[in-house]
């Protein structure tokens, strides 16, 4: 299951726990083409790891926050810190592999 995030409920909903954010565009072709991979981890990664998107034309103030020039853009945030960011498309498994980088103490 994936969450939707906005300028209104990111920092509350980002506060504990990791969460995978997808910071995204529904007019952006690779974001949509990461969509399928995206789903796949987080069925993969239920009950670990929340896995969330943000929609950078919606919610201007978060996108500001992190930065976000390009998108698809990742963020890995663990209790309210960003512990990594990784822009750009990528494969199923280095998604997962990004996803699951907070065990090795990213």
């Amino acid at each position: 299951m994936i969450i939707s995030l906005n300028d209104e409920n990111f920092d509350q909903t980002t506060s504990s726990g990791v969460t995978l954010v997808d910071f995204y565009a529904d007019w952006c072709q690779p974001c949509k083409r990461m969509m399928p991979k995206v789903e796949s981890v987080a069925t993969q990664l239920q009950g670990k790891v929340t896995v969330a998107k943000v929609n950078v034309d919606e919610a201007k103030t978060v996108a500001a926050k992190f930065g976000i020039r390009s998108i698809p853009t990742f963020a890995l945030i663990k209790d309210g810190t960003v512990l990594s960011v990784s822009a750009g498309s990528k494969s199923e498994q280095d998604l997962l592999s990004f996803a699951e980088s907070h065990n090795r103490g990213a």
